[in-house]
């Protein structure tokens, strides 16, 4: 049996062999208003060549029928009708055949928020999370929001101080699903300070993408066309570190301040999108790529870097 190929080899030959978007969310998504990031989960699922409903998963959560119950009324008003529920609060019911087989014809199976390590811990290398795997290589949509947008990278941020400088203590770091290789998620970003757990979680390993995502707030991740699309009301700020000339990380005590050197910063809002092969922003405002060049999956450019 061969090894996998890996991801990042992937990454760096322009793009994955995956054909299902990620949708993660920065938490606390509007569900009385426009309801924005909601409407385009929904719209995942009606465009989706895959004809199955959405199925959400409440592990993150304690109370997860109520989780399940609130997002269930939404997308059904949002036209979404084949909603189902997949509550797994063990790994013995993530190892079931019959919980994983009605995952295999859904459009979209999305994680709601919570806490990561539940997911991790209770669905990780089960037959549950090898099927997302696969699945998702077919076609299968993966959405989270907050503790479900953390999980979705191979190394997640699990806990850490906000509103501080970095040190090697700042954020506390476990391994995610991965489902985005070689990026590292923050949630409820901005709301919560947490710039400097992002800072600290790149200093220990430069060659990653940092992604804080705020609330109300998405990236459309499509790793099949490296790249991404930002949607909702407030910002995704991503933190660049492969250029990174010095980081004292291997040699500070868990206290000390720690050092990083040539970082590229981006602040995205609604509209702009990000090439991650080049690892450059995207306008909204660049008259050779849109919304819906995305959306559609067209060819896109990406927005020289300037000095």
């Amino acid at each position: 049996m061969h090894a996998p190929r890996s991801f990042l080899h992937d990454l760096g030959q322009g793009g994955l062999a995956i054909s299902g978007p990620l949708f993660i969310i920065g938490g606390n998504e509007d569900k009385k208003g426009p309801r924005r990031i909601l409407k385009r989960i929904a719209a995942l699922v009606r465009q989706s060549e895959r004809g199955g409903g959405l199925g959400i998963i409440t592990t993150a959560s304690l109370e997860e029928r109520q989780a399940y119950e609130t997002y269930r009324a939404v997308f059904y008003e949002l036209g979404v009708h084949t909603v189902e529920h997949l509550p797994v609060s063990t790994r013995l019911k993530a190892s079931e055949e019959t919980v994983v087989n009605r995952i295999r014809p859904l459009s979209l199976v999305f994680f709601s928020g919570g806490d990561q390590l539940r997911i991790t811990s209770l669905l990780g290398g089960t037959l549950l999370h090898r099927t997302l795997l696969e699945e998702h290589r077919r076609g299968l949509a993966i959405a989270g929001t907050s503790a479900g947008a953390s999980m979705m990278s191979d190394t997640m941020i699990v806990a850490g101080d906000a509103e501080t400088m970095p040190t090697r203590n700042t954020v506390e770091m476990a391994p995610g699903m991965g489902f985005w290789p070689g990026a590292v998620i923050d949630q409820h970003f901005s709301q919560r300070g947490r710039i400097g757990r992002l800072v600290s979680a790149l200093a220990q390993n430069p060659g990653i993408l940092g992604v804080g995502l705020d609330e109300d707030t998405a990236i459309e991740v499509r790793l099949d066309e490296a790249r991404l699309l930002v949607h909702g009301s407030r910002t995704v700020t991503i933190l660049d570190g492969r250029e990174v000339t010095e980081t004292n990380a291997s040699e500070s005590s868990p206290g000390q301040p720690l050092a990083l050197t040539s970082v590229r910063l981006h602040v995205l809002p609604d509209g702009y999108g990000f090439d991650l092969t080049r690892r450059l922003p995207l306008s909204a405002e660049d008259p050779t790529w849109s919304r819906e060049d995305i959306i559609r999956g067209d060819s896109i450019h990406p927005l020289l870097s300037r000095p």
